[in-house]
Order: structure tokens, then C-alpha cells, then sequence
């Protein structure tokens, strides 16, 4: 009887022997497939990463380590100067005496080669001129129109809403007269350029001999302040070059401080106005914050100063 009891107990514990050897079998296939899984999981995502990187690298260059290049300080060009303009304070508004002559010498110099295409005649009203002044301005110039009733084109006087007048008809005409380069539009050149009317300025005013060492070709003059040392452009202001209106010496370095200040107001003619109105935004909604603090605080003083008493009932 004890051994068939005996064996009983034999066949119980081998069966469940069994069934334990099974499950962890299952269970090692189990996190086998799982560490499978992973893997795969872990190489897709790293063939994504690799192929994003590699795809954003052969268009932007490589996000991680800077590239090796060949370069100097000069093929960037200097970085110029800050100065002391008189409409970079926040209080500081546009000298409207200076815009004036600056206009005087885009029109007497620069227009010959570049041109303000944003700018209108009527721009000039309440900034540098009178009504009467941009009016006679415009009609100085004679403007395509048309058709007529007999679908011609005509010319005809200028008037206000009239933009400023190119000096070439197309941009193949302009580099065939300028050697090849391209005059830029001087619309928003303070604000296309880094520095800014520090840089315009600079530019204007920078031109030197070459250093020993340095060539520069044949039609190219030298400008430290210009990427790469060598511009299209030659120095086109020299002292006494235009007459001012007010006897204002026409020095280069005036000339070049009259003209940037034109073209930044060119670039921002809504300047002074933003910042009266930046003003009177700062002032009202400062008198609306003390206001809120004020009703806050009588609002809520008699609720946060109220004493609470307890009466424990009477015995």
C-alpha cells in the first residue's frame, strides 16, 4: 500500500515538475520575443535617426560639428562700428533735417544706379517736404500710362501716388551698366544687411588702398567692410560733392550720416509712430495695472481682515 502511495506521490511531483519546466520554457520564449521585438523597434528608429540626419545635413550642413572651411575675418568683412544715430534711443524719434539732405544726396548720387521702389512720392509729405514740394518733385518725372481710348500707352507728369522712378528698365540693363553687377534696391537696405545703417555707413565711408598683399581685380575697388574685400561699387562721396539747402557742410562723413538716416527711415517709415504708440500702450496699461491693484485690494480688505469669533454655546 505505501508503495503504490509512494509511486503516486512520484508521478504528482514529476507531472508537476513538468508543467513548471514548460511554463518557464514559455516564458523564456516569451522575453526572447520580446528582447526580438526591441531589437527591431530599437534598429528601425536608429535607421530613421541616421537617414533624418544625414538628410538634413546634405541641405543644411552638419547640426553637430561646424565645418572646416578655408575662411578669414576678411571674407566676412569687418564688423563695423556702433554710432551714436538719433533715432536708435527708445524716446529718440528720426531727425527729420537729416532725412531731408539724405534725400538730397540719394536723389543727386545714388539714384543713378539704385533704386527705391517701396518708396512714393507722397512719403515724403509731413517727413521731409511740404505738399507743394513732393507735388513739383513728381511732376519733374515723366511716367508711363495708359492705354488711352485708342488702347495707347502716353507719358505724363508724375504725380503723388507715384513711386520713385528706376533708374533702369530691367535688371539686364542695369548689369550691363554697372560691369556686370547688380545695383541692389535700397528700399530696405538698412534692414537686409547685418549691422544695419552701421553697416551702410561703414560702407559708404570705408573705402582705403588696398592693403600689401591684397589684389583686387581689375574693376573692383577694395572696402574692408564688404564680405570679401573687393565691391562693384566705387567710393561715390567726396566732400563738397552736394549743396546743401541749409549751408551744411557737405562733408563725406555728413553725407553718408544724411543718407543712411533717408534710408533707414525708408526701411521703417512707421518708426516714430510705433514708438508714440508703444508709449501710449506702456502708459495705459501701467494706469489699468494700478487701477486692478487698487480694486483688488478694496475688494478684498474688509474679507481678509475680518475677525471670526466663536460663542461656544452657554452651560
Amino acid at each position: 500500500m505505501s508503495g503504490r502511495f509512494s509511486t503516486l506521490r512520484n508521478g504528482f511531483k514529476a507531472a508537476a515538475f513538468s508543467r513548471q519546466a514548460h511554463s518557464h520554457a514559455q516564458q523564456a520564449q516569451s522575453a526572447f520575443a520580446r528582447a526580438s521585438q526591441s531589437s527591431r523597434t530599437a534598429l528601425a528608429l536608429s535607421l530613421v535617426s541616421g537617414g533624418t540626419l544625414a538628410w538634413y545635413s546634405a541641405l543644411y550642413g552638419n547640426p553637430l560639428f561646424g565645418e572646416v572651411k578655408a575662411e578669414s575675418a576678411a571674407d566676412h568683412g569687418l564688423h563695423a562700428p556702433a554710432y551714436p544715430w538719433a533715432h536708435k534711443g527708445m524716446f529718440e524719434t528720426f531727425d527729420h533735417s537729416a532725412i531731408r539732405r539724405g534725400y538730397q544726396v540719394y536723389r543727386e548720387v545714388c539714384s543713378t544706379c539704385h533704386s527705391l521702389d517701396r518708396v512714393a512720392w507722397r512719403n515724403l509729405v509731413g517727413v521731409s517736404h511740404t505738399v507743394t514740394e513732393a507735388k513739383t518733385m513728381a511732376e519733374e518725372v515723366e511716367y508711363e500710362d495708359g492705354p488711352d481710348d485708342q488702347g495707347q500707352m502716353f507719358q505724363r507728369p508724375g504725380k503723388l501716388s507715384d513711386y520713385f522712378p528706376r533708374p533702369y528698365d530691367n535688371d539686364e540693363a542695369a548689369r550691363s551698366g554697372n560691369a556686370g553687377a547688380l545695383p541692389p534696391d535700397l528700399s530696405l537696405i538698412t534692414k537686409a544687411r547685418h549691422g544695419g545703417a552701421d553697416y551702410v555707413y561703414a560702407l559708404l565711408t570705408g573705402y582705403v588702398d588696398p592693403p600689401p598683399g591684397v589684389e583686387i581685380r581689375e574693376g573692383l575697388n577694395y572696402n574692408p567692410y564688404f564680405p570679401g574685400g573687393a565691391i562693384g561699387m566705387a567710393r561715390v562721396l567726396y566732400d563738397g560733392l552736394v549743396e546743401y539747402e541749409d549751408g551744411t557742410p557737405a562733408t563725406t562723413s555728413q553725407m553718408a550720416k544724411d543718407v543712411v538716416t533717408f534710408l533707414a527711415w525708408a526701411s521703417e517709415p512707421e518708426l516714430d509712430q510705433r514708438k508714440k504708440m508703444g508709449m501710449q500702450a506702456t502708459i495705459i496699461l501701467s494706469g489699468l495695472l494700478a487701477l486692478s491693484i487698487w480694486t483688488k485690494k478694496f475688494k478684498w480688505a474688509g474679507i481678509k481682515s475680518r475677525k471670526l469669533v466663536y460663542n461656544p454655546p452657554a452651560k
